[in-house]
């Protein structure tokens, strides 16, 4: 079994799930008092948060490759970014690093392909739904991105800060979260990408009869298929 560092705090909330689910689905597999063996980083989300605010993205740059290089050190043999916005890193990361990065959207798009999907709409922070970084990932697999409108955009961001980040599950938020996955599948969407590994908090496959893809779980999943491959 492979050692795994994970990089979390970004939030804590759903650091905690990434670390339940990796237990839990190494012990599945492998049985008995098996569990994963791994490193878990939390770093001080109000450190980026300050550099964000200041557009300093060298400074995260550097918080993240210092968090890579301490978990490296103790024995980490491959990284895992615990959140979805993280990975705009992951290239220039990957080629500054001795380990594999698992990555977060080269996984969901394994599980989108295996589903026969070919456009999928994509909630997330800001950054992950306005940029390309996680596109990019999707369309190697020839699977379109769409996003919502710009002021539902808006609203996902904020509520994945004021209110996930926080663990708080306010069920207005969850109703609209559901009006704007509707209006993706109007516009086409045969699946939508919960690309925020706070969301799956929040939206639950139970909640709507439509495929959603929880990057958590499939990021956890990934992790674990590395970590015993």
């Amino acid at each position: 079994m492979k050692t795994i560092g994970l990089i979390g705090g970004t939030s804590w909330a759903s650091s905690v799930e990434y670390y339940r689910i990796i237990n839990e689905q190494t012990n599945k597999i492998l049985g008995g008092s098996n569990y994963s063996r791994c490193i878990l980083y939390s770093i001080n989300y109000n450190d980026l948060n300050k550099c964000k605010e200041k557009g300093d993205f060298e400074g995260i740059y550097s918080i993240i490759y210092d968090a890579t290089q301490k978990l490296i050190s103790i024995g980490a043999e491959g990284i895992a970014l615990c959140a979805n916005t993280l990975h705009y890193l992951s290239e220039r990361l990957q080629r500054q690093i001795s380990v594999p990065i698992i990555h977060i959207a080269e996984a969901t798009a394994i599980q989108i392909e295996n589903q026969n999907i070919k456009k999928v709409g994509l909630l997330g922070t800001l950054y992950t739904m306005e940029q390309d970084f996680y596109k990019k990932k999707l369309a190697i697999k020839d699977i379109e991105t769409i996003i919502p409108e710009k002021k539902d955009r808006l609203f996902i961001n904020r509520i994945i800060i004021k209110e996930l980040f926080n663990n708080i599950l306010n069920p207005e938020s969850k109703a609209r979260f559901l009006r704007i996955i509707t209006d993706l599948k109007k516009k086409g969407a045969g699946g939508i990408i919960l690309g925020c590994t706070e969301i799956p908090l929040l939206i639950k496959p139970d909640d709507i009869d439509f495929p959603l893809f929880d990057t958590l779980q499939i990021h956890s999943e990934a992790i674990v298929e590395f970590a015993l491959k």
